[in-house]
């Protein structure tokens, strides 16, 4: 039988096994591992707690932006997005993102695409705080760096803030998109026009919350204490190798992992050790070697505990890896029996 492999595969096996050579070319094994057996495990577990106080922070801030939508309690909200972050390292296609509010809006009776459209202003929120953490931090973290880098970090900080003003716009006035969606809808098959509309329609009530400047500007402000707990998370795993790093430094090597987790990678296998191992060599004169330690624990630190807790709750709540990959088009196909 003929064995079909995915491009898609393909490409994500070049990018993983080519960044892991880049990462460790120039690394002394011996003395990569000598370095991870020196560090402080004290710091090595204060990142830990500093890690899992940001999904506290994003509960939160997910239930500021719910609120419109629905009443959530703040259990099931921390569950799922563990869950959900989870299930980001261990399945492909970003599959965590789909299952996080499709869970939730099954637990509270809520519309599934229009929780899903709340992790869509999540990741823009996100975006948008880094993008400004990064800008400032350039000036005040007293590393040389090009002009170019600093007019990018500006730029990138504009941009953010540009396309959140867009889609302000676009959700406070939900009739411009339905009539993008209904022009592209003509062009469809009835039935795949029908639904995309409606998608289209209840995606637009999810923006509900971008109406209203308090709920924007509240979860905004959620975004940089959770964003800060990243950051510390970074300084503190750094600190435990001995490796020089200012703490708003580590907002300059936090916009490098944000680069380096973008890049459809397994679990950030080889992305993330690598742009954490340039930021600290390009930025700070880090030793390559005690660099590339650091990005390995700092990895694990930022991965494990969240993937080990989501499992647990996956256990508890009756859940496996197979069904919650079906939950995917189970959540297309329930929003598409809303239409029929």
């Amino acid at each position: 039988m003929r064995l079909r492999v995915r491009w898609s595969t393909v490409v994500v096996l070049v990018l993983t096994v080519g960044l892991l050579w880049l990462f460790l070319k120039d690394i002394d094994p011996g003395e990569m591992w000598r370095a991870m057996a020196h560090a402080h495990p004290g710091l090595i577990l204060a990142a830990v707690a500093a890690t899992m106080m940001t999904y506290v922070f994003r509960a939160i801030r997910w239930r500021v932006l719910l609120e419109p939508i629905g009443p959530t309690e703040f259990r099931t909200a921390l569950r799922t997005t563990i869950i959900g972050f989870a299930l980001l390292f261990l399945l492909p296609a970003r599959i965590g993102e789909v299952v996080r509010p499709y869970l939730l809006a099954r637990k509270h009776g809520l519309n599934a695409t229009s929780t899903f459209a709340t992790v869509v202003i999540e990741r823009l929120l996100d975006v948008v705080t880094v993008l400004l953490l990064f800008a400032l931090a350039i000036p005040l973290a007293g590393v040389p760096v090009g002009r170019e880098v600093r007019l990018a970090g500006l730029i990138a900080a504009a941009s953010a803030v540009v396309a959140l003003v867009g889609l302000f716009i676009l959700a406070g006035h939900p009739e411009r998109l339905a009539r993008w969606i209904a022009a592209l809808s003509r062009w469809l098959p009835e039935r795949i026009g029908t639904t995309l509309t409606h998608l289209a329609r209840t995606f637009a009530e999810g923006l509900l919350v971008m109406r209203n400047p308090a709920h924007l500007g509240l979860a905004m402000l959620w975004s940089l204490p959770l964003w800060s707990s990243i950051a510390l998370d970074i300084w503190l795993t750094t600190l435990a190798f001995d490796l020089t790093l200012p703490i708003i430094g580590s907002f300059l090597v936090m916009g490098y992992l944000t680069v380096g987790v973008s890049v459809p990678t397994p679990g950030g296998t080889g992305s993330f050790h690598y742009f954490y191992q340039v930021a600290m060599t390009t930025l700070f004169g880090a030793d390559a070697t005690v660099a590339a330690a650091a990005a390995i624990v700092l990895h694990a630190v930022s991965f494990v505990p969240v993937t080990i807790l989501g499992l647990v709750y996956m256990w508890q709540d009756g859940l496996t890896l197979a069904g919650l990959k079906g939950m995917r088009p189970a959540a297309v196909e329930s929003e598409e029996g809303r239409v029929g």
